[in-house]
């Protein structure tokens, strides 16, 4: 009997021409909607060490903890991290949401000012918490937003990839990631982008991220996880190294964590 991934991948990949058994390629675009998905675990909690080390190799490291729910009935995810060292940063709070049909929400508490901020779409290009990653590759990047294309297929960390192109759909996602053109390796097995270029909008390289000790959390609803993450600046030779520890999916994570008032207390 052939196993739920087979299947999966067959609906998801084959296109039966007539009575024939001929079938078509996976467009970039169905690339990309899997690789959306291919995290998306109804809840989550974790720990996790962020290590940021400058081109001198002088590193600062930050402790955090983490939930992500589901908004209900969407792939729309909500995630809030909460940083809790070191001490310049303790108590620093994230609250990210997405919307499929508009602008993703970003607040940001401050404990110093004791007040929650709420972000504007343009700052979605700013660094998140002074590491190498943005508030966009974070909160992820939509589908529909970008135009995409196969370049070719290839290994990426012993792993077959699709080679992907996407390019900024209109001037205003170019302004609000602050990208002109990102290139995916997405690994055929999970649809995880093990690894992302990044070229800023003069179109120079500005970052790799990649994703690696990749692990099926879900296998239910066949959904993935990297467990390291990492963030590296070519333009300031800076990097960001984010490792997560005691991730738990489908634990059944409260809705109230999920506001600008839970950011408060």
């Amino acid at each position: 009997m052939r196993s739920r991934r087979t299947c999966r991948l067959a609906m998801t990949l084959a296109v039966f021409v007539g009575a024939g058994a001929a079938t078509a390629a996976p467009t970039a675009q169905e690339i990309m909607k899997q690789d959306f998905l291919a995290s998306k675990v109804g809840d989550s909690t974790q720990d996790a060490t962020f290590r940021l080390v400058n081109a001198q190799g002088q590193e600062r490291t930050r402790e955090t903890t983490g939930q992500t729910k589901l908004l209900p009935g969407t792939t729309d995810n909500r995630r809030v991290i909460v940083f809790n060292a070191p001490a310049d940063i303790r108590g620093t709070k994230t609250l990210l949401v997405e919307h499929a049909g508009a602008d993703d929400d970003i607040w940001i508490y401050l404990p110093a000012m004791k007040k929650v901020r709420r972000l504007v779409a343009s700052n979605k290009k700013d660094s998140f918490v002074g590491t190498d990653f943005s508030y966009g590759d974070v909160i992820g990047h939509k589908v529909e937003d970008w135009n995409h294309k196969i370049l070719r297929q290839e290994a990426s960390g012993g792993f077959d990839c699709w080679v992907i192109e996407s390019t900024p759909a209109t001037p205003q996602v170019a302004d609000t990631s602050g990208y002109s053109k990102r290139i995916s390796w997405i690994d055929k097995r999970s649809f995880v982008a093990l690894r992302t270029d990044i070229f800023d909008l003069q179109g120079a390289f500005l970052k790799r991220l990649t994703q690696e000790d990749v692990r099926e959390v879900d296998p239910e609803h066949e959904r993935w996880q990297a467990m390291r993450l990492v963030a590296e600046n070519a333009q300031t030779n800076h990097k960001t190294i984010i490792e997560l520890r005691n991730f738990k999916a489908d634990t059944g994570v409260s809705d109230a964590s999920f506001t600008p008032r839970a950011l408060e207390n």
